[in-house]
């Protein structure tokens, strides 16, 4: 479907003028399509990805509907997800920029009830939330659903999938009949037809038809790696590539807990985000990734639904996800507004044949990666190095430290072995790290599986050090707690801790057995 302009669309000039602020000259495909059939008044099922647009699809012809002089909740929308649920309320507040006296709140579990009733109180016309809140307000009877003009469930699969389907029945029971009722779902199982059925009336369709399911702009890789070695290979394409902001999906809460411990030992700036973590600190660490305060989130899918992040480089699958539709969601976080993103996921055993059913759903080609050995890591750092060098030596860009030099070149050293001492500082080398080969050979995984020593840092753990022992939480290098661990001492990282435009990587000490 070809893209039009958001005036050829028939919007109103304060949602033209919202639009263009945002940045955005022309309708995505989802948006063309969805826009004309909503502001007609007719039911409307729509499917399409994750970063197509649809929010906005919804949006702004549910504002176009709104009769301002009137205060009572005139749109719903309902979200499986707190995160999803405050995504679009931004998204929505952002869009009615010039409509000022069009207001709405989003209500999910976990946030103050008094702060909502406040905002119901004074009148809202858009409410964004999660059905069990909803239905919380509705049998208080401190939201009134009895004027509702459009209700809209934004994936409507995963709120099925999720255990909704009770409170969205008695949520749609207890809205008009006469509203216009709209779903988009990545899916159509039977659940949701039954659904649609039920509560919709002649309902349009509304797909858009794609040869990939995946952002064409994410760039897809997958590396077979023994689980205990997944901690390790992940430092590695991180130091080799030097990835900078990025999110790390793991299946369960207990392995994003422990991922997150292992990463903050080994000196990245990483917090967590999971069902077990209140939402008030689930908020704080959102807040703080948007800002880029730390490098790595470790989440979840359901607490990473939601996630918009600006700039985001890195999706990786540490865990392989249960459902291909997971995986379009996980990777669609990158990759945005046409911008280049990566997508990394760790396979092993038979876990080969979950990503080839991946392939054949999302109709792309993953491609097969090697992981860099130590050696690979430490020459691509040294050859970086060495380019960053010579720009600063062409340009004259430094400062002069004639005391210094004159100091050691009196006390007896030679210029080279000065220049060499302060790239082994630089690099984080050592005397008891034998110098780099020239040459190495790229191990493919099967010979890989054969060479664990290869990867162990720790013989216990996967996250430790190559010396054997135990990085204490006292020692150099180790950025504390992260802040939304529950219990103990939590310490946030600043912008002053971590700058998304540093070159210069953290400094890590590979273990002897991955130089070969």
């Amino acid at each position: 479907m070809e893209k039009r302009t958001f005036e050829a669309l028939g919007v109103s000039q304060e949602i033209i003028k919202a639009v263009a602020q945002l940045g955005f000259e022309e309708a995505s495909p989802i948006q063309t399509a969805a826009i004309p059939m909503l502001m007609s008044g007719v039911d409307v099922v729509g499917q399409s990805q994750t970063g197509s647009g649809k929010t906005a699809a919804y949006a702004i012809p549910a504002i176009e509907k709104i009769d301002p002089a009137m205060t009572a909740v005139q749109i719903l929308i309902l979200c499986p997800t707190r995160e999803l649920a405050t995504q679009v309320a931004d998204e929505v507040y952002k869009l009615t920029a010039f409509k000022r006296s069009i207001h709405c709140v989003p209500i999910y579990g976990g946030a103050s009830y008094e702060r909502q009733l406040f905002e119901l109180k004074k009148g809202v016309q858009i409410v964004i939330g999660t059905p069990g809140r909803l239905i919380d307000h509705l049998e208080r009877g401190t939201l009134k659903l009895n004027q509702l003009k459009m209700v809209i469930l934004d994936e409507a699969d995963r709120m099925l999938d999720m255990g909704f389907r009770d409170d969205i029945q008695k949520i749609l029971e207890s809205t008009p009949p006469e509203r216009q009722t709209v779903f988009f779902s990545a899916t159509l199982s039977k659940p949701i037809r039954d659904l649609i059925n039920r509560f919709s009336r002649n309902p349009q369709m509304v797909k858009i038809e794609q040869k990939e399911l995946t952002v064409p702009t994410v760039e897809q890789w997958f590396y077979e790696v023994q689980p205990r070695m997944k901690t390790e290979a992940f430092i590695r394409l991180i130091d080799f590539h030097g990835y900078k902001l990025g999110i790390i999906f793991c299946n369960t809460q207990r392995m994003v807990d422990e991922l997150a411990d292992a990463l903050l030992a080994q000196g990245f700036s990483t917090d967590r985000l999971h069902g077990g973590i209140p939402q008030g600190q689930r908020t704080r660490v959102m807040n703080k990734f948007k800002n880029s305060e730390f490098e790595f989130l470790v989440a979840t899918d359901v607490a990473g639904r939601g996630i918009d992040v600006d700039n985001l480089e890195l999706v990786v699958n540490y865990d392989l996800p249960y459902d291909p539709e997971d995986y379009v969601h996980r990777i669609g976080r990158t990759g945005r507004a046409g911008k280049k993103g990566m997508a990394v996921t760790f396979v092993s055993g038979r876990d080969i044949y979950k990503l080839q059913y991946i392939e054949r759903y999302t109709k792309t080609k993953i491609q097969r990666g090697v992981i860099p050995s130590a050696g690979e890591v430490e020459g691509k750092r040294a050859e970086l190095l060495y380019t960053k060098l010579i720009k600063t030596l062409e340009a004259a860009s430094f400062k002069k430290h004639d005391v210094i030099m004159d100091r050691l070149l009196e006390a007896g050293h030679h210029s080279t072995d000065i220049s060499s001492a302060l790239f082994s500082l630089l690099l984080g080398f050592s005397s008891d790290v034998p110098a780099l080969p020239k040459k190495e050979k790229l191990l493919n995984s099967r010979e890989r599986e054969h060479e664990d020593a290869h990867f162990a840092r720790h013989k216990n753990y996967p996250g430790g050090r190559g010396d054997g022992k135990s990085r204490s939480r006292d020692s150099e290098g180790y950025r504390g707690n992260s802040s939304s661990r529950p219990g103990g001492e939590r310490r946030a990282f600043g912008k002053k801790n971590f700058s998304p435009n540093s070159s210069q990587p953290p400094l890590r000490k590979y273990s002897k057995a991955g130089s070969r």
